[in-house]
């Protein structure tokens, strides 16, 4: 069963979405799923691991992830979350690290639909030209973000 959990974050509220496998997504608006009010579980977790991070004493995160994408978009997800706390890459690196360089777009658009934001690290990518272009959480959230990391 998905559930939910209110978190209050430094970058705003963010909706914590779980099943009984992983945290399945991060949303800024409240979903049509359960509420729940004491977060167990995965939620305890990962609302312990987030408060952490914008502590800034966890640079990164244990929770079980189980989000839902095609089978590119996993690819792309999965390589976002090795680029290192502190570090950034932009897309073409992005393409390239998942062995198809000319995905260039494709891979833009998976990292867009990171249902993940904050946690699969999508805001480490940025444009070739150094600029900071689109992100879910919003562009102000990615440079908090990015400012957090002390890479901006």
């Amino acid at each position: 069963m998905l559930v939910q959990y209110k978190f209050k974050s430094p970058v705003g509220t963010i909706y914590l979405c779980a099943d009984s496998i992983g945290l399945t997504s991060l949303t800024t608006v409240k979903q049509s799923v359960p509420l729940i009010k004491n977060p167990e579980g995965i939620l305890k977790q990962a609302v312990q691991e987030l408060d952490e991070y914008f502590k800034g004493t966890r640079k990164s995160f244990d929770i079980p992830l189980n989000p839902k994408g095609t089978e590119f978009q996993l690819r792309v997800w999965n390589e976002l979350n090795r680029i290192p706390y502190g570090e950034t890459i932009c897309y073409e690196e992005l393409a390239k690290r998942i062995k198809n360089p000319k995905a260039v777009r494709a891979v833009g658009a998976a990292n867009g639909k990171n249902p993940l934001w904050l946690i699969v690290p999508c805001h480490r990518v940025i444009g070739k030209n150094g600029s900071l272009t689109g992100y879910a959480g919003g562009i102000s959230v990615k440079k908090k973000l990015l400012l957090l990391e002390s890479m901006f």
